[in-house]
């Protein structure tokens, strides 16, 4: 059996498929299909400080080969996961990732302060929610914002750190690089990418808040390729992901660059998705002669 363990900022993962926030929810629909300790871990639905009810539906709108989404972030609330969550998710024997997100710095502070007296494993900045200061701009599409943001967390939590990037941005590398030198641990890529539809009938937007995250595998060869540039612009672990549907995809993530991998969007197809991934890494590893996960990441060979 190969060696499918990996380390990231000290958090041992007994594989390196994560469920990816938002699209798992916070496990408890998954618990009658298989045992949640078969994943290497779960970035659990994102949370803010205060509960919120979310959009206005409808929210959710199909597209080739993915889907567009703008729930909004609903959710009970960072005390809400701690009291009702929490304790069921670390019994389950999962790597716990806390995903948060805020309007302001204070609120990104006030949820990190929260879950550093708790027993999750780390911390995971959604950056891609609006900057109530800067009219509206999302935290993710500036260095100034990214590294602010991450800096105040850092200083709030002992907690190891995982920033997850936005891909709507100019250069993605500057900033990798922004929120690195403001002490993340590692970073998660790619969030969504910014899309609409219009129902040609009503003339009006399939989604009430007009335009909404692409997710699934129209965005897989974004990823790849904003992986392929952090990697080469960093030294902080990378966990890829943006349309990782099969073991395939993930071995080509990770020789991108990326040392685990988070799956979402194929989640909603096939429940068992992240299991099968886990299984074709095995496989591909043992028929390879492969005996560690290392021996895949950054291993793709540019052209000259």
């Amino acid at each position: 059996m190969a060696d499918l363990s990996v380390k990231i900022a000290g958090v041992e993962f007994p594989n390196p498929v994560i469920a990816a926030s938002g699209t798992y929810g916070n496990g408890e629909c998954f618990t009658d299909l298989y045992p949640l300790s078969r994943l290497g871990g779960i970035s659990c639905k994102g949370m803010t400080i205060v509960p919120k009810l979310g959009n206005v539906p409808p929210r959710i709108a199909e597209t080739p080969s993915g889907i567009l989404n703008s729930v909004g972030l609903q959710n009970i609330g960072v005390h809400g996961f701690i009291e009702y969550y929490l304790p069921t998710l670390k019994e389950e024997g999962n790597v716990i990732i806390a995903n948060v997100a805020g309007a302001t710095i204070d609120d990104y502070i006030a949820a990190a302060e929260a879950l550093d007296v708790t027993n999750v494993d780390m911390i995971e900045l959604n950056i891609s929610c609006p900057n109530v200061k800067a009219g509206g701009a999302t935290w993710g599409v500036t260095c100034e914002g990214a590294a602010s943001v991450t800096k105040a967390v850092r200083a709030a939590t002992s907690k190891p750190l995982i920033v997850k990037l936005t891909p709507n941005v100019t250069n993605i590398t500057e900033i990798a690089k922004a929120v690195e030198a403001e002490g993340a641990d590692s970073i998660s890529m790619i969030n969504t990418l910014l899309g609409m539809r219009i129902d040609i009938r009503t003339k009006r937007p399939i989604l009430h808040n007009n335009v909404g995250g692409l997710s699934g595998p129209a965005i897989f060869p974004v990823a790849v390729r904003m992986v392929w540039q952090c990697y080469n612009a960093v030294k902080i672990p990378i966990i890829g992901m943006g349309g990782i549907s099969t073991w395939e995809d993930a071995v080509e993530m990770m020789m991108a660059g990326a040392s685990a991998i988070q799956m979402g969007t194929a989640i909603f197809t096939d429940p068992w998705s992240p299991i099968k991934v886990i299984e074709g890494l095995n496989d591909y590893m043992d028929k390879n002669g492969i005996k560690d996960l290392s021996e895949i990441v950054g291993q793709v060979k540019p052209w000259d």
